[in-house]
């Protein structure tokens, strides 16, 4: 199984730094195969733009290769991403079910994700793409601010999936077949290789079907992705992707509580609309280019354009008073959204004060436009909510007071110029430095009212690192940065919203980080403390005005330990705890405005920890454990109503019957834990994982 790291990156002493500093002669080409170890000298791609390895970088990453990931049975690039230090799930079906917690901030406005480098904006907070784990080559993370290196949105961590590339070499085969609890069944496909001396290409197909822990469940995604590479000359090459995904996912929008508690019994119901919609449909076209100038010079364009069609239709709110569940809030909602943009860098060896330096210069440009439909207000025929029966919950069609209409339409035209500096000041420190500069043009047209309103935003953001190797693998670094978030979506913002400026952040961290016991080893420490500032927060004496004065901040630590043990025996584990709270925070309450200073912020465990350990019994056969925990969380700002913890056990066992044919079994949930993953309707609503469940995998190579 491959390695999994965790933390923060140093400068690895001692190196030759003209070989730091070398570039390819030509561009890499992917394996095969995923990497089968990922260690602190590999190369990352969440954490610089310079194709600085672990070790060379000043901040905390982490890595999981595909393999792991489909090994251990992680649905999702978030299932998978919650197992990495400090991070954990906060996704409803409101955001696509991709939300995440990082270093005590929350939502796709602070914990950005990327696919293949590329930022995908969110409409209304939503993201769902990427769509499913079998295409994924890597998933590399970045924890605490990263606007300096991809802008706006990124105070918590950024999250980059990098997609199965291209291979040179005869072309190879891979047919999985899958089948498990809840009639789940898979069909994929990965083929590549080499078509011509010049030309390789990469296929992945993936259809999923499942009928759902719960009353009518069902669920249904179709996946695509397609790449071909030219290689026009040894210095040059060019490589044309195109991904597809068609999701309906699993319709559920949590399990009600009864007089604030949760009844184990109502597990399995449904209390959606008859005739429910969750319906995603993503397109993710990019053209990119890789040209090695000369020895010192190298140039990358990435061209790209994404196409998301989402469209709602359910009653979201259940809630239970005075005896009586009601079902409210009937949501219908329609998003289009298309974004086009490139992205030109340029990397260059040279000298800077008679040191080694490289550095990376680029201009990035999107346009995205888009439009959302709804029957806003939203006000249900039946005020108070439609009565319904708690143990069976009677089937009924979606119903509102209001016609679904357009909304609004808007086009943001996004431009920004970057940099990235790595100086070796000497054999043994360097000093690592970023700035970037955002400028974002917002247009919104109320295709209700006729109104329209528009505004400027910009962002200024940079870093400064330094790393020390202490010995060749004992390293420290420490870091500035800083980062900015939008109010709102910034594709989406109101025309109340557009009124304010980006919020902005800054974070200082330290580290350090060691491979030992001849690299079978290796453990990483990180401490951080994050300060935001300009959060909307209410005005005292006016409930309907917002002022931009709120401070919100964050402490924590994260350690991570990875050991290849004798006996074929590895365990990789980790474990995080942040004191995340509100410094300066007004809520209003029914009118009244209520100080939340001192309370944490919605959602943010205290304390999160994770342990996988995997054995080869034999040459043929392998198991392996795993362990999560997240701590308590709120589900309000007042601090009220709590989350409990959970712990979740799953295991893995694989078996190699013939040379080209592996059999596998995933167990999830191992121990049937009734757990809450996340919450909705002010915590009224639980959105529980999935009970104990089996998955068998038959893999074919040819």
């Amino acid at each position: 199984m491959n390695k999994y790291l965790a933390s923060g990156l140093c400068l690895l002493a001692l190196q030759n730094s003209a070989q730091a500093l070398t570039l390819p002669a030509s561009p890499v080409t992917a394996p095969a195969v995923d990497s089968e170890y990922i260690d602190l000298s590999t190369p990352t791609t969440a954490g610089s733009r310079l194709g600085l390895t672990a070790l060379q970088t000043p901040g905390s990453v982490e890595s999981q290769t595909g393999t792991q990931i489909r090994e251990r049975g992680d649905a999702s690039v978030q299932d998978a991403i919650s197992r990495a230090t400090g991070i954990s799930r906060t996704g409803t079906p409101g955001d696509g079910g991709t939300s995440l917690q990082a270093r005590g901030f929350t939502g796709q406005g602070s914990v950005m994700q990327l696919y293949d480098g590329n930022r995908l904006y969110t409409g209304m907070g939503t993201s769902t793409f990427p769509v499913d784990t079998w295409a994924v080559e890597r998933v590399d993370v970045l924890r605490g601010p990263a606007s300096v290196l991809y802008g706006e949105g990124a105070t918590g961590a950024v999250v980059n999936t990098i997609s199965k590339k291209p291979f040179t070499g005869e072309i190879e085969n891979h047919i999985r077949l899958g089948y498990g609890s809840y009639d789940r069944q898979q069909q994929a496909l990965d083929s590549g290789g080499s078509l011509t001396d010049t030309l390789s290409y990469r296929l992945n197909l993936n259809r999923l079907r499942s009928n759902g822990f719960i009353d009518r469940g069902d669920s249904a995604s179709d996946f695509a992705s397609g790449a071909l590479r030219w290689q026009a000359a040894d210095d040059l090459s060019f490589t044309l992707a195109h991904d597809y995904g068609d999701q309906r996912p699993q319709n559920y929008f949590g399990t009600p509580l009864l007089n604030g508690h949760l009844h184990k019994g109502l597990r399995d119901k449904n209390y959606n609309v008859s005739n429910d919609t969750q319906h995603y449909n993503d397109q993710w076209t990019r053209l990119s280019s890789e040209w090695q100038i000369n020895d010192a010079v190298s140039a990358r364009n990435e061209l790209y354009y994404l196409k998301a069609q989402r469209r709602w239709q359910n009653a979201e709110n259940y809630n239970f008073s005075a005896g009586q569940l009601t079902r409210s809030g009937f949501y219908g909602i329609k998003h289009n959204q298309e974004q086009v943009g490139d992205r030109q860098t340029f990397t260059f060896k040279h000298t800077l004060f008679g040191l080694d330096s490289q550095t990376v210069t680029g201009v990035e440009y999107n346009r995205i436009r888009f439009r959302l439909a709804s029957n806003s207000p939203f006000k249900d025929v039946v005020t108070g909510g439609q009565p319904i029966d708690v143990k069976h919950p009677a089937q009924a069609p979606f119903e509102s007071a209001d016609p679904f209409l357009p909304l609004f339409a808007t086009t943001t035209k996004q431009f920004a110029g970057f940099a990235e500096n790595r100086l070796q000041l000497t054999d043994q420190l360097s000093l690592i430095t970023g700035i970037r500069r955002d400028y974002v043009h917002l247009d919104r047209d109320d295709l209700r009212s006729g109104e329209r309103s528009d505004r400027t935003l910009t962002g200024n953001n940079w870093k400064a690192g330094l790393v020390f190797a202490i010995t060749p693998d004992t390293s420290v670094y420490g870091q500035y940065a800083t980062s900015t978030d939008g109010v709102g979506g910034l594709i989406s913002l109101s025309s109340s919203q557009q009124a304010f400026d980006l919020s902005t952040a800054k974070q200082t961290e330290i580290g350090i980080k060691q491979a030992f016991w001849d690299q079978r080893g290796e453990w990483t420490l990180a401490a951080y403390h994050i300060v935001k500032k300009k959060l909307l927060t209410d005005v005292p004496g006016n409930p309907q005005f917002k002022q931009q004065v709120g401070q919100q901040s964050s402490n924590g630590l994260e350690a991570s330990l990875d050991l290849q043990l004798p006996h074929a025996w590895q365990l990789q584990a980790n474990a995080a705890i942040v004191r995340a709270q509100y410094d300066d925070f007004q809520q209003n309450v029914g009118g009244v405005q209520v100080s939340r200073d001192g309370n944490r912020p919605v959602d943010v465990p205290r304390r999160t920890a994770n342990l996988w350990l995997s054995k080869a019994v034999t040459e043929d056969i392998r198991a392996s454990a795993g362990v999560r925990y997240v701590d308590a969380r709120y589900a309000d700002m007042a601090n009220q109503n709590e989350l409990p913890s959970y712990t979740v056990v799953d295991a893995s066992v694989s078996w190699k019957a013939l040379r080209n044919t592996t059999l596998g079994l995933q167990l999830n949930n191992l121990f049937d834990r009734t757990y809450a993953v996340s919450q909705y309707n002010d915590g009224q609503q639980w959105i529980l994982g999935e009970p104990r469940s089996f998955f068998v995998t038959a893999d074919y190579t040819f």
